[in-house]
């Protein structure tokens, strides 16, 4: 970082620290915030923009291969007048990252001439065009702009330490993204009744990046052709880290794969509770079966705070809703060979004791079994039960895909198309390319952690000027906030980092 900036940044965190320094006030008389003479003006010299951060993300871009790639391997204009295809995908995508939840949002950006000089652009598709641009894509084409992601990617994990490929975890699973459209092709009504697709996603646990992304009607189930998929996530993990585990639940153990995954990685996932596995489990003899111990979230340092009232327990208790309450768990294990499966695998299955209240009345005690098919011998079976339950933290990632970067938004008329989108607005995974590239550890972890929102409120809305000198564009940042220092040393660390290829 060069002196300059490390002094005007050191200058305004003291300020500001002097500004909230705790001081002992006296009663106010007037509210804190007393501006009232206010006026806004048109600055006739300089331009600025609100994303600062962006200039890091496309030099990212850049520095990985992406755009080349991208213009090398997905071919849907015949001419290129003016855009090339590279020109579409980081239009859409940074439209995301600059807050745009729309199609319509990118003629924000196409009518800021800041915006034009930041990304050195002298203009950037109008929303019809982009949408235009959408509607080409076939299966194939879709696939194969996955393949030029995952080729950046690569790049990036290069730059890890040896410690990262350790362990890769694939988490997957499907969601529905509902749509209000009567006439869009390929979507159907859900389990749930409601209207729209339902995508899948393929996501690796350690950055949260989603490695594979797939579009399927609203009535598809979870499992509907996620295995080549799998497949595919695989041959990408596979061979760059030591071990590669798969969880999923119970509509991923398809058991006519098991065997040719066992091979390649070990696995858990669910088992649904049928009348043959709830007779095996029946039949193990009490000695077999051993308390199931939850450890506790987090260490008290201090001591342990007073719980409050759990109001919502109470309501239920007064107006005598019926109440399923767990009253002991346990775990056990068999061996168990599927049908369609040559190998014999290991399955855990997790007891719960539970008593059916209504109101303060015990109406009966009721017995449940939960089953986890694995090919891992090494871990007990309280291992394997809290494994398969950490991949609930792939919920909050789907989530993150739909309501913070909007991509499940499915804003085009057809599947295919609405496909695309999804792939393309790829801001979460740049994102978890650049927390990969921050050299200081604990920002890193921070970033891979972040709520989209929250990265972008603290790494890309840093307002700024924008200034063409000769052959620079320099972002002037204006504002502050206390990431800023690992802002300027991540984008200094992309700028000399040489990536394969």
């Amino acid at each position: 970082m060069k002196e300059l900036n490390h002094k005007i940044l050191k200058h305004r965190k003291q300020k500001i620290a002097r500004r909230l320094k705790k001081k002992k006030w006296k009663n106010q008389s007037r509210p804190m915030m007393k501006g009232s003479n206010i006026h806004y003006e048109m600055d006739g010299r300089n331009q600025g923009i609100a994303q600062g951060g962006i200039g890091a993300i496309h030099v990212l871009a850049k520095k990985i291969g992406l755009v080349k790639g991208i213009d090398k391997n997905v071919h849907l204009l015949k001419r290129h007048l003016p855009y090339h295809e590279s020109d579409h995908v980081l239009n859409l995508a940074y439209n995301v990252i600059a807050g745009g939840t729309r199609l319509e949002d990118i003629e924000l950006r196409r009518q800021d001439e800041a915006w034009l000089n930041a990304l050195g652009a002298e203009i950037i598709p109008d929303p019809t065009t982009a949408g235009d641009f959408l509607r080409r894509f076939t299966r194939e084409d879709i696939v194969q702009l996955m393949e030029v992601i995952n080729a950046a990617r690569v790049k990036v994990w290069e730059q890890q330490p040896k410690e990262f490929f350790q362990e890769a975890i694939l988490n997957m699973d499907g969601t529905l993204s509902e749509t209000s459209g009567e006439c869009k092709q390929g979507m159907d009504i859900s389990y749930k009744g409601t209207w729209g697709y339902a995508p899948f996603v393929i996501s690796l646990s350690k950055t949260r990046e989603a490695l594979y992304l797939m579009n399927r009607p609203g009535n598809a189930p979870s499992h509907l052709d996620s295995a080549q998929w799998i497949d595919r996530s695989l041959d990408l993990v596979c061979g760059r880290f030591k071990k590669v585990k798969l969880r999923g639940d119970t509509d991923f153990s398809l058991t006519e794969h098991l065997d040719r995954w066992d091979e390649r990685c070990s696995f858990v996932f669910g088992l649904d509770a049928r009348p043959n596995m709830v007779k095996l489990a029946e039949g193990l003899a009490e000695s077999q079966w051993e308390d199931f111990i939850h450890t506790p979230k987090y260490e008290v340092k201090t001591q342990e705070r007073q719980r409050p009232e759990n109001v919502k327990e109470q309501i239920v208790k007064k107006r005598e809703f019926k109440n399923i309450r767990t009253v002991s768990e346990q775990v056990a294990e068999f061996r168990y060979r599927p049908g369609k499966c040559k190998k014999t695998y290991r399955v855990i299955v997790l007891r719960k004791n539970l008593s059916v209240e209504r109101g303060e009345i015990l109406l009966f005690d009721d017995i449940r079994y939960f089953f986890f098919i694995t090919n891992d011998w090494i871990l007990t079976p309280q291992e394997i039960v809290y494994f398969a339950h950490e991949r609930c933290d792939h919920e909050n990632d789907i989530e993150q895909l739909k309501n913070g970067v909007n991509a499940l938004r499915m804003p085009v008329q057809d599947l295919i198309s609405n496909w695309a989108y999804m792939v393309i607005a790829l801001a979460w995974n740049l994102k978890a390319w650049y927390g990969l590239l921050t050299s200081n550890r604990q920002i890193r972890v921070q970033i891979l952690r972040m709520e989209f929102k929250r990265f972008l409120n603290t790494f890309i809305n840093i307002p700024c000027l924008i200034l063409k000198t000769g052959r620079r564009i320099v972002y002037r940042l204006l504002g502050y906030n206390g990431y800023l220092k690992e802002f300027f040393k991540t984008c200094e660390r992309i700028k000399v980092l040489r990536f394969a290829g």
